[in-house]
Parts: structure tokens; sequence; C-alpha cells
């Protein structure tokens, strides 16, 4: 199919045309980071604003881009949920009025379905299952295990704190500028992961599950200290993100040991962090098994991977263009699905 796909889950306006689900004709998106940055995070009702101003424009943008009508596409897939209702909204309603007036397919598609399937694109590549995703991102952080391009269950996830939060509050304390976890990964390439021993939360027994909280609890503390103070802010920045990867990696390899899988897939805004990027290949490598991680263009959010996973879910994720809402809840799993076209 060719798709015009629309994001806006969170802070980014995101538009792109995929065909085939893995070729992009075009990827656009309007980021918000100045918007944000002096209030150090993201402000939920000034991204659905930014949303209302930027959206038409991005969509017209990302089909001029591909040199495509609207009248040439199969159909529209937008993100239903996760994120912030606000900015949702905005997304969906957009995505309902363009199918209705056009007459085209609309498809709701889940943003944590949208990262699994971000590795494939741009690749002659296609998935093979059972894969093992780890998604890593501002606001999720999880394990999930994918039988299909429809059939798929989360493993493990965090409990508190996403490793994407924990690195933005980290930046915080460390006096450095929203958004935090790119600031944090360029720090702590001048530092030293071993100069502090940051906690390493261990899961409950026979969990895949993880937790942040208390490690960026314990970075606080240690820079409030006497010690914290005299310490080098790129030493800090090193041992922590250090921290977090032997987290993520030992999940990782624990749900390695438990089951076998075609491959492993590395997705999510932290999918760009370059520790952990290697870590995740050094354990593919370890393992004997293909690890596959997004170009960084397709880690945080984006259109394309929307249109990317309606396009190997269709029929599935097929829904009213005059009943389908917004969820900011929305289950993981496929089935708990929002409203789809009746018979």
């Amino acid at each position: 199919m060719l798709l015009l796909g629309l994001e806006t889950s969170c802070d980014d306006t995101a538009a792109a045309v995929v065909r085939d689900g893995r070729t992009v004709l075009s990827n656009v998106s309007a980021n918000q980071d100045a918007f944000h940055a002096k209030y150090g995070g993201i402000v939920p009702e000034i991204a659905g604003r930014r949303h209302l101003a930027l959206l038409c424009a991005t969509a017209e943008d990302a089909l001029g881009r591909a040199n495509i009508a609207l009248s040439e596409v199969d159909g529209i897939a937008v993100t239903a949920g996760p994120g912030l209702i606000g900015s949702l909204v905005i997304g969906v309603a957009s995505a309902k009025a363009l199918a209705f007036a056009s007459g085209k397919s609309l498809y709701a598609v889940n943003h944590l379905h949208g990262h699994i399937f971000a590795a494939y694109m741009d690749r002659d590549e296609e998935p093979r299952y059972p894969l093992l995703v780890l998604l890593v991102s501002g606001g999720h952080s999880l394990l999930a295990e994918v039988q299909s391009p429809t059939a798929m269950r989360i493993i493990g996830k965090t409990l508190d704190d996403a490793a994407g939060e924990a690195f933005d509050k980290t930046a915080r304390l460390l006096g450095l500028p929203f958004p935090g976890g790119p600031q944090v990964d360029r720090l702590a390439a001048t530092g030293r992961a071993d100069a502090h021993a940051f906690p390493r939360h261990r899961p409950e027994s026979g969990t895949l599950n993880m937790s942040f909280s208390g490690l960026k609890t314990s970075v606080r503390y240690f820079l409030e200290s006497e010690a914290g103070r005299r310490a080098d802010r790129a030493d800090v920045a090193a041992s922590f993100q250090a921290a977090v990867v032997d987290v993520l990696i030992d999940r990782l390899r624990r749900a390695l040991n438990r089951n076998a899988y075609q491959a492993i897939v590395l997705s999510g805004g932290v999918a760009a962090n370059s520790a952990l990027q290697r870590a995740f290949i050094d354990t593919g490598i370890q393992y004997g098994i293909t690890a596959l991680v997004p170009a960084p263009r397709y880690c945080t959010d984006n259109a394309a991977m929307i249109a990317a996973a309606a396009d190997r879910q269709g029929e599935a994720v097929r829904a009213d263009p005059l009943t389908l809402t917004a969820d900011p809840n929305l289950p993981f799993e496929l089935h708990a699905a929002p409203t789809k076209v009746q018979s």
C-alpha cells in the first residue's frame, strides 16, 4: 500500500508517505523542543496547540516531498494512542477528516507498534518471527515478544520511570538543557563509566521487569553530597548511563535465555543512545542472533513507522472515520484496538 502516516502522540508533529511498509518517500517532523525547553520538559497544553498549528502544513509538506497527491494514497494511518490526549486528538481528528473527505481507508495504529517496525524502514529485510523487541523511550521501557504483526505481548516493563524519563531528569540534575537524553550521551562520552557505583535494580524473581526511579534518586543524593559537588559531571553522566544500559541489557539477556527468537530489535527514542546501541549489538553477536537498530531518524517519534505498522497490520487496525476516538491508554495487545469498520 501507499500510505500517508500522521503522528502526534507527544510533542513532535510528523507526517510521512510510505510505500509497502518500508520504502519511505518522505518523512517530515516539526520539532517542538524550543517551545518546551524553558520548562525543562514537555507541557501537554503547549504540545497540543503546536500540533494544531503545524499538522496541516506538515502533511502537505510530506505529500509534496514525495511528489504524491492525496488522491493517490491508498489510506491514511494515524497514531490512536497511547500518548498525551490533547496531542492525540489533533492527529486523530485530522486523519478522520482526511479519510472521510477523500474516501480513503483509515488505519488506527498503536504508537508502540510503530516503534517495533521502525528498524525495518529503508531495508530490504522483512521481519522474521518471533522477534524480541527492547523498546526504550521517554514514556515507555519494555520488552515485547512479537509473534506476528498482529500478535504480540509485553513480557517485561518498567515499574516506575521509563529510562528516557530518567535520562531527562538526570540531565536536569546535571544542569544540562532539554531534551536531556542526547545531552547525557554526549557528556558521558568524555567520562568514566566506572567512576561511581550507582544501583542496578533487580526484578522480582521470575520477572523481566525493571525500575529506574531509585537510580535517578541515587544520582540526586550523590550530587547533593560533598563528594558529588566535587565530582566530574562527565563521570556522573557516564556512570548513570552505564547503570541504565546494564539494567536494560540484563533484561534482554534474561529473555533470550528463556526462549528462541529470530532477531532482536531495539527501538524508541533511547535507541539512539550510543552506549545502548553498542551493548545491544554486542549482545546479538554473543548470542548469534540478528540485532537490528533503526536509523537515527526512525528512533525518535516519526510518522513513517506509523504507516509501516499500518501496512503490516492491515485490516486488523482499519477504523471507521466516523467513530474512531483517541485513547491515551491504548492497550498494547491488538485485540483491544480502537473501533473497527462494521461489516
